[in-house]
């Protein structure tokens, strides 16, 4: 599997438990990248949906992903403050072609205050029955949830205090 490289740019693949290409991020610089994270930074990039649309995110973000957990977080830089996007997904792979990983459909969405709302519980159920999820990928995921909502509440990892700060400025050392 190996992992990719400080400074490198790199696609982000996100799929859907069918195997379906499920959104496409064009470029994203690796700031950490080791076989159990991977800490990115973009500004500004496109994405493109399974539908062919596209569009550009509106400010800065640091992506942190881990082979261990069954999510991923998204903090995006607000003049008001870090807005936080969780991602109930699977752990990361990479590939050389891309970092990928499996959207689960359920989110967090987390504000400065670090309060939190949860996202998108009906197209999970929708999902998890359209698409056979096994029993024992619906427990990993709600465990997961859980694990993540522990994270907020205790500013683990990518919530600590200028965890989202400290990553951006490490990005802008790589933007031309």
């Amino acid at each position: 599997m190996g992992f990719p490289m400080i400074g490198e740019k790199v696609q982000i693949h996100s799929y859907k438990h069918n195997g379906q290409i499920h959104r496409v991020w064009e470029e994203t610089v690796v700031l950490k990248g080791t076989q159990s994270i991977v800490i990115g930074g973009n500004d500004r990039t496109t994405v493109t949906e399974a539908d062919g649309r596209t569009w550009i995110t509106r400010e800065p973000a640091v992506c942190y992903f881990h082979a261990d957990y069954w999510f991923n977080i998204i903090g995006m830089l607000r003049e008001d403050g870090i807005y936080y996007y969780c991602n109930i997904s699977s752990p990361f792979i990479w590939d050389k072609e891309a970092l990928k990983y499996i959207d689960y459909d359920l989110d967090v969405k987390v504000f400065p205050d670090m309060t939190y709302i949860l996202l998108d519980e009906d197209e999970y159920e929708r999902h998890r029955k359209d698409m056979n999820y096994p029993k024992v990928i619906d427990h990993i995921l709600k465990k997961n949830l859980d694990y993540l909502l522990q994270w907020i509440h205790g500013r683990k990892g990518p919530f600590a205090p200028d965890f989202v700060d400290n990553w951006y400025e490490q990005y802008l050392l790589y933007r031309p």
